[in-house]
């Protein structure tokens, strides 16, 4: 009995780093930005289920594809942004049909079939939530584990079915359940073409990550870590209004120039990442400085999103947004415990 046990609680072991990116994925992504609230997760319990097996077991699967080919954080993030793709133009098709959610009653910031202001937010939102920060978090509560798959091939495989399982779960409960019957809009089907552009996009994507991952010439001495966290947490804020916007709140705003404008916020971002992160004077510190503003500046931001909410909502955020900050003190001295960093693969 007691081998048994000892067996039992190994593979617990070897299971908790995917396990605890399984989960951070939606909560990131879902559950503490707002995305998700209480009162869907009691109306369809299910809801849950389906972003862990889609957006977590995507996320471990990604994370280690790229750990068993030896890749960097740059080949990790295509891939995230290929389970956007995936997300956005082909599960749920959000970027696609036109947004249920109008503010003013009005389209805004869509053309040639893509509402392109809300696809850029979100192939942006959902790479850095659903992939990036949880696997740099997972890593840094398992810091001696930081460079294995943390999935045997039979769990992959195991994952793989799940998450093709969560993805037309997700697939039938937006676009024939929740679009009809909560928000009151057709069934929506997207023109073939589109969908055989974001398989492609999908496709290329990965192979890009595989065997073109771009490579920096010249890296930049980084900012002091309070900087970084501010500049997280300005980043964090404005993604949030550019989602606000792309629901229609300012209908009179050239929704051309607000993109352009994002696009480029977002170019100068990821180029300014990529270069501090790949100094040596890069660390631990920056690291969590970085995902402390960008997740406290996100939180603070989406409760503007809770106006005229069910108090069981706002209350849940509130908590919940709460016991995070406390995870993230602790999550601090964790990462300052050890000399990693967040870049010490090649990006």
């Amino acid at each position: 009995m007691a081998t048994q046990s000892t067996m039992q609680a190994s593979g617990w072991t070897r299971a908790a780093p995917a396990l605890l990116m399984m989960l951070l994925a939606p909560t990131f992504t879902e559950l503490l930005l707002g995305g998700t609230r209480l009162s869907t997760l009691i109306a369809f319990p299910p809801v849950l289920l389906m972003e862990i097996l889609v957006w977590g077991g995507g996320a471990v699967l990604l994370r280690a594809l790229a750990r068993k080919l030896k890749l960097g954080w740059t080949s990790l993030a295509l891939f995230g942004l290929a389970l956007a793709v995936a997300e956005e133009f082909v599960i749920q098709q959000t970027s696609l049909a036109p947004l249920v959610i109008q503010l003013k009653g009005a389209s805004w910031g869509r053309a040639s079939g893509i509402n392109y202001v809300y696809a850029l937010w979100a192939l942006a939102y959902e790479t850095v939530w659903v992939v990036l920060f949880p696997t740099w978090v997972a890593e840094t509560v398992f810091p001696d584990r930081r460079d294995g798959t943390w999935v045997s091939k039979p769990m992959a495989a195991v994952l793989a079915i799940l998450f093709v399982a969560g993805a037309v779960m997700a697939w039938f409960a937006w676009t024939r359940i929740a679009r009809i019957q909560t928000f009151h809009v057709g069934v929506f089907h997207p023109p073939w073409i589109a969908l055989l552009v974001a398989v492609a996009a999908i496709g290329a994507l990965f192979a890009c990550g595989i065997a073109y991952a771009p490579t920096l010439r010249a890296a930049w001495l980084p900012a002091r870590p309070a900087a970084v966290a501010l500049l997280g947490g300005l980043w964090g804020v404005l993604w949030f209004l550019l989602v606000v916007l792309a629901f229609g709140i300012a209908p009179q705003l050239p929704a051309p120039v607000v993109f352009a404008a994002a696009g480029i916020v977002l170019c100068l971002a990821v180029a300014t990442l990529a270069r501090w992160t790949a100094h040596p004077a890069w660390t631990q510190r920056h690291a969590w400085c970085l995902f402390a503003g960008t997740l406290t500046g996100a939180m603070a931001s989406s409760f503007l999103g809770f106006r005229g909410a069910a108090l069981e909502d706002i209350v849940f955020k509130s908590v919940t947004n709460a016991i995070a900050l406390l995870l993230v003190v602790w999550l601090g001295r964790r990462a300052a415990a050890y000399t990693g960093s967040l870049t010490t693969r090649s990006t």
